[in-house]
């Protein structure tokens, strides 16, 4: 693997979980599962950054709050270094419950025996799609820019599409010394897909590249590309919105140029060693928090989220497939 990873993400192996708690989170050697056949007596949520982390802290710590209120018992957050790092947290016996990107939510189901629950909804939709973005229009814009009323610029027809593929063409031109900034060796539209999509398009095996790094966040991948280090960059749509107040003209600066083909949400998962009532419960419990205003609010706060929904397995196993093709690598 060619991939220049920085620094935060070398030091989250299989093995060494890096947690910054907002509610104190449990020691490596502390084991949150219950007893067979006994309640538990707390409950801990794990999460990644996909904003500042500061700010996720204190975000999910409302959300423990509101979890809290309808399980009845206490609910620690925890807001670990990447995908990998909660995996292991909920394989170890360290995070009950887990919010996951749709690969690592399978590899979470694989890997530790979690079980996904629930999908959250965006703009009325349980999927989405990588975009694509760079400030080289000249190179990778096949058509005219399009400007939206708020002011963020598109090409290859990324405007108007209402699910991807799109703008797979524009894809060709990129090389493998490309300076790409992905997001998380563990994020569906940060990573696999679209990797796959160079290997598919532009015939360019993903582990080959040379150039190619994690920005170790969505937004933070957005800045990469906006401050010149990296040409081009992927991540959810939209994250040049998650830095627009820190750049107001990030819209202008960065161009959508493709799509991914649709990837199923982000979703939650609980461990497989809580009893079948209390997956439930806790299934129960985040669709009664986003069942409310302030639950949406602190949903939205956290990823983004407007509602949830029963996970879909068969676009989880969809995912899975896509996991698949980069093997153990």
């Amino acid at each position: 693997m060619k991939l220049r990873t920085p620094a935060a993400l070398l030091a989250a192996t299989a093995t060494a979980l890096v947690l910054a708690g907002c509610g104190g989170g449990p020691s490596t050697g502390t084991s949150t599962e219950p007893a067979d056949g006994e309640d538990p007596t707390e409950l801990v949520l794990g999460l990644v950054p996909s904003q500042d982390v500061d700010q996720l802290v204190l975000d999910a710590e409302e959300l423990g709050t509101l979890l809290e209120e309808e399980l009845g018992v206490p609910v620690e957050t925890s807001v670990s270094s990447d995908y990998t790092a909660l995996v292991t947290a909920m394989q170890a016996g360290q995070a009950d419950i887990g919010m996951f990107g749709p690969i690592a939510l399978v590899q979470a189901a694989d890997q530790a025996g979690a079980v996904p629950v629930l999908q959250s909804v965006r703009y009325g939709s349980s999927t989405y799609v990588t975009q694509w973005y760079t400030a080289d229009t000249d190179r990778f814009c096949l058509d005219e820019v399009v400007t939206d009323e708020e002011g963020y610029t598109f090409c290859n027809g990324t405007d108007s599409a209402e699910n991807g593929p799109v703008g797979e063409d524009a894809l060709a031109s990129i090389t493998a010394d490309e300076t790409i900034a992905f997001v998380d060796e563990g994020s569906a539209s940060g990573y696999y897909y679209p990797a796959t999509q160079l290997q598919q398009v532009a015939g360019i095996d993903p582990l080959d590249l040379t150039n190619a790094f994690f920005a170790g966040g969505h937004p933070n991948a957005v800045l990469a590309v906006e401050s010149g280090d990296a040409t081009v960059g992927v991540s959810f749509n939209d994250a040049r919105t998650e830095v627009v107040e820190e750049i107001p003209t990030i819209g202008e600066d960065l161009t959508v140029f493709a799509w991914s083909t649709d990837i199923p949400n982000d979703g939650v998962a609980v461990s497989g060693d809580l009893s079948e009532e209390w997956q439930q419960r806790i299934a129960d419990a985040f669709l009664a928090v986003a069942d409310t205003d302030d639950g949406v609010a602190v949903l939205q706060a956290v990823y983004n989220i407007d509602g949830l929904v029963p996970a879909d397995l068969d676009a989880l196993d969809a995912a899975r497939q896509v996991a698949a093709n980069f093997g153990d690598e």
